[in-house]
């Protein structure tokens, strides 16, 4: 099942772990999210563990593959997009976020690079994290707290 306007999207640029892309396959599909994998993938889309992750919930998926990120960023220009990573200096509760946002998550190991978020770090937000002992998030459990907090201000939580 494809949407034809998806509320907002979740990109993932150069993800590693089949899991957490099949935990985020599975959000898509809960939250009619439209899903972009930006190669090259840690993984093939074959994966048995991707898919155990998603479950059954694939056909509901709306992907859409990229071979790297020039060929994503050749496809979509001037796009509203908010970028996400520890190295922002802005909490992603900071965001104003709207219908058809792209929402850009990097490697679990890499992120999405110091240099690729100082180009953009107007648009780039962090989740806080309490503990100073642990540096990051899992990028599913990220990716889904980011997500929910765009689908509330949105309006599309209200009343479901």
């Amino acid at each position: 099942m494809k949407l034809a306007s998806p509320y907002v999207h979740i990109v993932l640029v150069r993800p590693e772990i089949p899991q957490n892309t099949g935990s985020i396959a599975r959000l898509a599909a809960a939250t009619k999210t439209r899903l972009h994998l930006v190669g090259p993938l840690g993984f093939s889309l074959d994966d048995r563990y991707l898919k155990r992750a998603g479950l059954d919930y694939w056909p509901l998926v709306d992907l859409i593959t990229y071979e790297n990120w020039a060929e994503f960023d050749a496809t979509h220009r001037r796009i509203p997009s908010k970028f996400f990573s520890a190295h922002a200096r802005k909490s992603y509760l900071d965001a104003s976020y709207a219908a058809g946002d792209y929402l850009f998550f990097g490697s679990e190991t890499r992120g999405l690079g110091r240099e690729f978020i100082a180009d953009r770090m107007a648009d780039s937000y962090r989740i806080p994290i309490l503990e100073p002992g642990v540096r990051s998030l899992n990028l599913s459990n990220a990716v889904s707290i980011v997500v929910y907090e765009a689908l509330r201000q949105i309006g599309e939580l209200n009343g479901k």
